[in-house]
């Protein structure tokens, strides 16, 4: 049998090989446990499968300098980079930002792992690439009309489909290459990563992936997050991840930026309380796996200004026993936001429920916007209480989470999507306002506690792909939802 390390810090530890180092086990006096043997052969089919996933720990803060070990000692004392660091780990940092960012904009974290990042044959591109991801919105189409879409539909028994493969890039403006502009993502998956021993590095931009159906076991360079839907994962640029399926199926919905980091946004005269409260958010704590199989055994995919590349290496990427800095994944639950909301009349603007933006250098103009519409009570006396009609200078692409979303009675489904782009106009359906018109505003509503919607707002106007444009999704009858909606000029004062 081989001995398994249980960490002090985080009890997420790997399978080590009957090779390793026996004062290594000695120094760091671990519980020892026992799990059967990676023969050689075998790693592959291992990588990231020996993680307790039933005691995943984290640390709590949004934008916190955290530092973590997975063996007692293994975090180097007093400085970053000494010329031998303990249990001969590397030193590598992560750099997330430029060197030279302003202090409160610079991110960066150092790796303390068994074996260096660089350690990997060289990178070629994938062919044919195995998915439907556009970062050059270039030739794109743009469009003023109104878009929905039904959700992708699930692969089939007979299909394996990883997240890599179940990627479809719906919509983005701007360029990776000039690190300024967004994508929006789509995916529908059935089989966990692991199965063929990869990960994906996204050079382009940060990625928050918002789960609809199937929990996400993402495995990172930083450690372990389980991410259930109705909870979100943001994953920064560049750092190493590998997610498996565990409930079987999954699909969901991904906001890629290439400009800038996700913030929390400035709560102004909100006070220092409410919408996305800090301490809500949840980082990793290190974790590390040893599972080696000779040469060209781990795939690591390099997403690279769109295009797929991959490099081969001998060792699992997740082998980073200890770390401290700003820069690394984080969850979310969405659940624990804290909405504001009229408590009088008139409804208040969607930024009011903002749970991150990613500004640009123009102040209050963000490059994306993460809006939700979670469960609340609506009780604004003499008020039309859905969303209002609108044309909007930004663009808004929207998804829905589970439930029924209160501006749409019909064909807006969970899975589905829709886009209203810069002044196209949009609002309740016909049903919507009939129903809305009529509703006792004398009386507190509340939405469903099944109900959570989500909207990407953008700044650059969107481009759409062949893909999103052609799917079989599609609902070219969108339109016809606001076609009932009927003039009710009377020439009469009423109605205030």
């Amino acid at each position: 049998m081989a001995q398994v390390l249980e960490s002090t810090d985080t009890e997420h530890v790997a399978d080590l090989p009957r090779e390793v180092d026996e004062q290594l086990i000695e120094d760091s006096k671990p519980t020892v446990v026992e799990k059967n043997v990676i023969s050689p052969g075998e790693g592959a089919k291992n990588i990231g499968k020996s993680f307790d996933w039933d005691n995943v720990k984290y640390q709590n803060g949004f934008g916190n300098y955290f530092q973590t070990e997975a063996l007692p000692g293994s975090l180097p004392v007093d400085q970053n980079n000494p010329q031998v660091c303990p249990y001969g780990l590397y030193a590598e940092q992560l750099s997330g930002s430029a060197f030279t960012a302003r202090r409160h904009e610079n991110y960066r974290t150092w790796l303390y792992r068994i074996r260096p990042s660089v350690t990997h044959e060289p990178f070629k591109p994938v062919n044919p690439e195995p998915w439907k991801v556009v970062a050059d919105f270039g030739q794109a189409i743009p469009t003023p009309n109104q878009l929905r879409w039904g959700p992708l539909p699930l692969p089939g028994d007979n299909e394996k489909r990883n997240f890599v493969e179940g990627l479809q890039t719906f919509c983005g403006a701007g360029s990776p290459g000039v690190k300024d502009g967004y994508a929006i993502h789509m995916y529908s998956a059935n089989t966990s990563m692991s199965e063929c021993a990869e990960c994906l590095c996204n050079a382009d931009g940060n990625m928050l992936i918002v789960p609809q159906l199937g929990t996400l076991r993402v495995v990172t360079e930083m450690g372990l997050l389980v991410v259930p839907s109705g909870s979100i994962i943001v994953i920064p640029r560049g750092i190493r991840f590998s997610i498996d399926l565990p409930d079987g199926p999954s699909r969901g919905y991904v906001l890629e930026v290439y400009t800038n980091q996700f913030v929390l946004p400035d709560l102004g005269p909100i006070g220092a309380n409410g919408l996305a409260n800090p301490n809500h958010f949840e980082y990793p704590v290190a974790a590390f796996e040893v599972v080696e199989n000779g040469p060209t055994t781990f795939r690591v995919l390099h997403k690279f200004e769109g295009r797929l590349f991959e490099a081969w290496q001998s060792f699992s990427p997740f082998n980073v026993v200890a770390w401290h800095g700003n820069y690394s994944p984080y969850k979310y639950d969405l659940s624990k936001f804290c909405p504001m909301n009229a408590v009088s009349h008139d409804h208040p603007d969607p930024s009011i429920f903002t749970v991150l933006t990613c500004p640009t250098a123009t102040p209050g103009q963000a490059c994306a916007d993460f809006v939700i519409f979670p469960p609340r009570w609506s009780v604004a006396e003499h008020t039309f209480r859905p969303p209002y009609y609108h044309r909007n200078f930004m663009n808004e692409f929207m998804g829905l989470i589970r439930g029924v979303y209160e501006a749409k009675q019909e064909g807006f489904v969970p899975g589905g999507a829709s886009l209203h782009s810069c002044m196209s106009p949009h609002g309740p359906d016909t049903a919507t306002f009939e129903s809305a018109t009529k509703q006792d505003v004398n009386k507190p509503h509340k939405l469903p506690d099944n109900t959570l919607a989500f909207m990407f707002e953008t700044n650059h106007t969107p481009r759409m792909t062949e893909v999103a444009l052609s799917s079989a999704e599609l609902q070219n009858d969108y339109y016809k939802c606001w076609i009932g909606l009927q003039s009710h000029f009377n020439g009469k004062p009423e109605g205030c």
